[in-house]
């Protein structure tokens, strides 16, 4: 049984048991059939000893019958031929287990998908299972002809081998992952595995090594990490690539004080212009392009932007400034090791030159111009989201004054983007505390100098005092604040009105005018909207009037058209406010479906100026013209009232007649008649003074 137990335990175990540890077995099974045979001839000669005649005999027979010997000799031989038989069966037995077990073993190894190779102490290959052939396209001949490390890549050569050299030492193998050059010359990546074969005494006498090829997953854990900081439209590096970058650099700058960088936010202007002209699709390729000229830019640059010697001591300062696409049509650069500020601009204004050039999109030359923000590593910015906000707040303040600018940012712009911030919140925390208030400024006819209708306005009535709209609309505008400000005004300004034409009877009726600001125009539902409120306060659509800046009405002509149609369906009067300081075209002007044209303020103001009035002159008879009604805003002084009368003009406001007021002071202009002389201000209705445009 001890034989068995023994045998059982050489088929157990590990792979190798099977095919190396069948030659123990026949040694085992040989020197049984020798003893075998030595026993039994040394029994078959103590018999023949008493049966051939002439052989010696023992002096002295104990027994009182030599036949008892024979039997008692030849008993013995039986039993020993029978224990020789049942080891051979044993043997047999476990021989033909280890055959199953080996056919086994042949079965998964051929079959399996992993590489399966035994190698000694010494590197040399024992076996290779079939898979190596169906990975790597090697022959177990051209294998068994190479040491084993010879198809790993030379820079894993060294890590492979202490990992062997630790798994013989301590008896046990690591997971590790490293390449293996394919018979066609390419390189796989593996996953190995190994195990150790210890021998009788203990001691690591073979490595089991399982291979697993995992390229495909490399390739698609590395297109993931790729997805996840590139661009999926111009494959260039997005926001999360560049605060990582940001990072690093800001980490460099600790360690070394002359290190600078800085960090360049760049925007396409009008580019909502290009995509709702001629497509997103259009709008795609320009950005395509512009990022492939970007990356040109840079490379022609590097000379000037970046010093021609890495950082000492650091060896992972970045070889190359690194180009990122934000999302939409903005892009960043981040520029390495500037020697001088100045650099800085002198990149953005060859990025602003290069690009300057037609793009070729269908068939089509476009151009464009960059708005570029700068923000430079300073010691009051410390971490990459700052730096990332003081260059969209210059590339803001860039747009503003005019586009196609540069700007870098400074403190004076730090102080003022503190202070933008902080009316944004108090904003929001107007509108929640519902601080907002409509006042009424009336529209008084130059031919009767009647009231015909008011302008609603938003005024901020906070604790410390009234605000003024030039303090808070663009910032209300531009984070969409206006949208529940607006509402309310449109939805409080005609039940108003339908309030005082119940009380004030007048023909024509009274109407009311709303300005609708960009981001309130820009909303789908916008004619539902109108539609709603009207319905809800029961005012007829004639009697309100939407007033559309001209920058909006004319500057995406195919969707403001659209909008101005919707509006129109709804039976709303429309007009065209600030009409003059825009890029307004005639064409274009005559297929809107507007009913009035509002001259901007700065040019009644400015009418003692010869040019400036006749460019007055020519709106209203430009308005006349095509049947449109026009309205002078912002009159101020009897001359001003006086010329646009001589001009024919229908219409007029401002504070020469009143300034705006709450909804109690407006029902007392009515009450006291709404009239208007048209020469002079009727005593005690305003006090005529000169107010800013914010104040209208």
């Amino acid at each position: 049984m001890q034989d068995q137990n023994r045998a059982q335990k050489v088929s157990d175990g590990n792979p190798d048991s099977i095919p190396f540890r069948v030659e123990k077995i026949e040694v085992r099974e040989w020197w049984l059939w020798v003893l075998a045979v030595v026993v039994t001839l040394v029994l078959t000669i103590g018999i023949a000893s008493f049966t051939i005649p002439g052989s010696n005999r023992p002096a002295k027979i104990y027994w009182s019958d030599p036949q008892d010997w024979i039997r008692a000799l030849a008993a013995l031989v039986l039993l020993f031929d029978l224990y020789a038989v049942y080891q051979h069966l044993l043997l047999y037995r476990i021989r033909r287990q280890l055959a199953e077990q080996n056919l086994l073993f042949r079965l998964i190894s051929e079959n399996a998908a992993d590489m399966i190779a035994v190698v000694d102490r010494n590197g040399r290959r024992l076996y290779n299972s079939p898979a190596y052939q169906r990975v790597l396209g090697y022959s177990p001949e051209e294998l068994k002809a190479t040491w084993s490390m010879q198809q790993v890549h030379p820079e894993d050569r060294d890590r492979v081998a202490e990992a062997a050299k630790k798994a013989l030492l301590t008896g046990r193998g690591e997971r590790l992952e490293y390449r293996l050059q394919h018979k066609d010359g390419s390189w796989r990546i593996v996953e190995s595995t190994a195990s150790t074969v210890q021998s009788e005494r203990g001691e690591v006498e073979k490595l089991v090594i399982v291979n697993r090829d995992i390229t495909d997953r490399k390739k698609a854990e590395e297109r993931l990490e790729y997805n996840a900081f590139h661009d999926s439209l111009t494959n260039l590096p997005n926001r999360a690539f560049l605060l990582r970058r940001l990072a690093r650099a800001f980490a460099l700058s600790k360690r070394h004080e002359n290190y600078r960088f800085a960090l360049l936010l760049i925007d396409i202007d009008e580019f909502k212009v290009i995509n709702d002209s001629l497509g997103h699709e259009a709008g795609d390729e320009v950005l395509i392009q512009v990022g492939n000229r970007l990356i040109t830019s840079l490379r022609a640059i590097d000379t000037v932007s970046r010093t021609s010697e890495a950082v000492e001591g650091f060896e992972d300062t970045p070889s190359d400034d690194t180009l990122a696409k934000l999302g939409g049509d903005e892009f960043a650069v981040l520029l390495d090791d500037l020697r001088h500020p100045s650099d800085a601009i002198r990149v953005a204004e060859r990025i602003q030159e290069q690009l300057r050039s037609p793009f070729k999109v269908r068939e089509r030359e476009i151009v464009i111009s960059l708005t570029v923000g700068i923000a430079l590593r300073t010691d009051l910015c410390n971490e990459s989201q700052e730096l990332l906000r003081d260059a969209e707040i210059a590339m803001h303040r860039a747009k503003r004054a005019g586009k196609g600018r540069c700007e870098i940012f400074d403190s004076a712009m730090h102080a003022t983007a503190m202070k933008r911030l902080q009316v944004e919140t108090d904003v929001r925390s107007g509108v929640e505390r519902n601080e907002f208030r409509v006042h009424y400024q009336p529209i008084v006819s130059l031919r009767t100098g009647r009231i015909a209708g008011f302008e609603a306005l938003s005024r901020w009535q906070r604790p410390e005092g009234l605000v003024m709209p030039g303090e808070f609309i663009t910032v209300a505008d531009e984070t969409g604040l206006i949208l529940p400000i607006n509402r309310r005004l449109i939805r409080e300004a005609c039940e108003n009105l339908r309030l005082w034409r119940q009380r004030y009877p007048s023909q024509p009726p009274l109407s009311m005018s709303v300005n609708i600001p960009p981001r309130h125009f820009e909303q789908p539902n916008l004619a539902a909207e109108i539609a709603a409120i009207l319905n809800q306060t029961g005012i007829e659509p004639s009697g309100l009037e939407l007033e559309i800046l001209e920058t909006v009405a004319m500057g995406n002509p195919e969707t403001a058209s659209r909008v101005l149609w919707e509006l129109k369906a709804v039976g709303v009067r429309l007009s065209i406010d600030d009409f003059g300081v825009g890029y307004s075209a005639l064409s274009r002007l005559q297929g809107l479906p507007v009913n009035a044209l509002k001259i901007d303020r700065s040019f009644i103001s400015n009418m003692e100026n010869e040019e400036t009035r006749e460019i007055v002159h020519t709106i209203i008879l430009l308005g006349h013209r095509i049947g449109l009604e026009v309205v002078a805003e912002g009159v101020e002084t009897e001359a001003q009232l006086q010329q646009i009368r001589d001009f024919d003009c229908d219409l007029a406001q401002g504070f020469y007649f009143s300034k705006p007021c709450d909804a109690e002071a407006t029902l007392e202009l009515l009450h006291q008649g709404g009239h208007f002389a048209q020469a002079a201000l009727p005593t005690g209705v305003a006090n005529p003074k000169k107010a800013s445009a914010d104040e209208a």
